[in-house]
């Protein structure tokens, strides 16, 4: 780490961000980031049968939402020209014109209909189809129309190192004459990955650990061109919440900015992706941004995968909601109010704001947020209440006009009591709470105030009413156990 890394992000535009990619650009961004190099967003956009529409601008603003900035991508090119493939097709052809001039690469003679016959052949021996086998004893002019091939000059056991799993080497089974540019004239993936990074200077290369099983092709490639390799990194799988296979799309799996739109945090989503595979040694599980920078080490990737688990995100949302400042968990709450609870009488954004951190220690999310305003657990903020005459009754008490003179007792306290905080309507009838008895006092009133059995203490319910509110409903309390409750 004590030099410069440079590292890069490049997805395929052929759909939404995943989670298992968002987390490979986040270990890139951190490692790069961490040592004052560069991070990179490339657009790998080569198979235009697949691509999406929108797929790149999807990208860029999952990116931006997560915070994992660029400093060369799409929008600002480096010395090295344009982050998508599609524009780079002549440096392709500078380095395939290369290899044909040594002899490594070659024009695919075969239609499918021969190739068909060579792995049928194989097939019938019993035997794994190695093209290298029909390989051509001459070669022919390339048209540039043809598909091209790589020529694995030495077919032997390749050894390498990798940055998680160690040392690693398969033998010459792995190897073959790829094709390297398409009849489309489009590069593969084996050939534009290893000369992009090449050319864009990266030296470490984050990547899942399926692509382990192609390395013997891609170091037969590195080798050709002379190109001197860079660190391999190969990230652990991100796991179901069983752990017994890779998270897919029936596991759960969702567009990233999927997460977004259901509230969890760009800082919720970094840090429960970082610790995926990755350990930071200590029993420490919420980071900040700034604190992953810090902690973050390709040394600590682990080689086992890890769970995707929604309980752990949603408890990590929580953590970081309550870390917000009052304006913005304020902000955070009201986007989640329904047009329904907007519409009842007494609704203002005043008590929205009071109530905001209450709802924030028992919710996780935006739709949490969302259904327990539908479901009517807050309209008492907003509308009087309806109760049985009954639940003002404290479980101790043998009827309900007990209640009556001690909500007249509260009634006379807080018609002078300071309403600025809490902690100031608390200390206004907590003497009387003491000598009457705690239940037998704040029971009634916290029904008087939200009609519920389970609801916020009673002085939170007061502050967030305010003072008139408050009176008002002590006092159609006392009026329903008098029996003049207008009904």
């Amino acid at each position: 780490m004590d030099k410069k890394i440079i590292t890069r992000y490049a997805p395929s535009p052929t759909g939404f961000q995943h989670i298992g990619g968002i987390r490979t650009a986040l270990f890139a961004y951190l490692a790069a980031k961490q040592s004052g190099g560069t991070f990179i967003l490339r657009i790998e956009d080569t198979d235009k049968s697949r691509e999406v529409e929108g797929a790149i601008e999807h990208t860029m603003e999952a990116l931006r939402w997560l915070g994992l900035n660029w400093d060369i991508g799409p929008d600002n090119p480096g010395d090295f020209g344009s982050c998508l493939q599609s524009d780079r097709l002549d440096i392709y052809k500078k380095y395939a014109h290369k290899l044909i001039a040594k002899g490594l690469a070659y024009p695919d003679p075969y239609s499918q209909e021969e190739l068909e016959i060579f792995r049928q052949q194989a097939k019938d021996n019993n035997e794994p189809f190695l093209y290298r086998k029909h390989r051509p004893e001459s070669f022919v002019d390339w048209d540039e129309k043809t598909p091209l091939r790589l020529r694995v000059e030495n077919i032997k056991r390749y050894k390498w190192h990798d940055e998680v799993r160690g040392d690693l080497e398969a033998g010459e089974e792995a190897l073959d004459d790829y094709i390297i540019i398409k009849s489309d004239g489009y590069p593969t993936y084996n050939f534009a990955h290893i000369i992009d990074d090449y050319e864009m200077g990266v030296t470490h290369i984050m990547r899942g650990d399926e692509f382990i099983s192609s390395m013997p092709k891609f170091l037969s490639l590195y080798d050709a061109l002379e190109i001197s390799y860079p660190k391999f990194i190969s990230l652990p799988p991100i796991m179901n919440e069983t752990g017994n296979k890779k998270l897919g799309k029936r596991d759960g799996a969702q567009d990233i900015l999927e997460y977004k739109k259901q509230g969890y945090l760009p800082e919720t989503m970094v840090n429960f992706l970082a610790m995926i595979g990755w350990n930071p040694g200590t029993d420490k599980e919420i980071f900040s941004r700034q604190e992953l920078l810090e902690t973050f080490s390709i040394a600590k990737i682990q080689k086992s995968g890890g769970a995707f688990n929604v309980e752990k995100l949603k408890w990590m949302n929580k953590e970081h909601l309550l870390q917000l400042n009052h304006k913005d968990q304020f902000t955070y709450v009201l986007s989640a109010v329904p047009d329904s609870v907007k519409a009842l009488p007494q609704y203002n954004n005043d008590r929205v704001e009071k109530i905001s951190s209450i709802i924030l220690e028992r919710y996780h999310n935006l739709i949490e947020i969302n259904e327990s305003f539908t479901t009517g657990e807050y309209d008492w903020v907003f509308t009087t209440p309806h109760y049985e005459t009954e639940l003002l009754k404290w479980k101790q008490d043998t009827n309900v006009e007990n209640s009556l003179t001690r909500l007249d007792e509260v009634h006379k306290l807080l018609t002078d009591a300071d309403f600025s905080s809490t902690e100031s309507i608390k200390s206004a009838i907590w003497d009387l709470a003491e000598k009457e008895g705690r239940g037998q006092v704040l029971w009634p009133l916290r029904v008087a105030l939200s009609g519920r059995e389970k609801s916020p203490d009673p002085f939170n319910c007061a502050y967030i009413l305010d003072k008139q509110e408050t009176l008002l409903r002590i006092k159609a309390a006392c009026d329903k156990i008098t029996g003049n409750a207008v009904t």
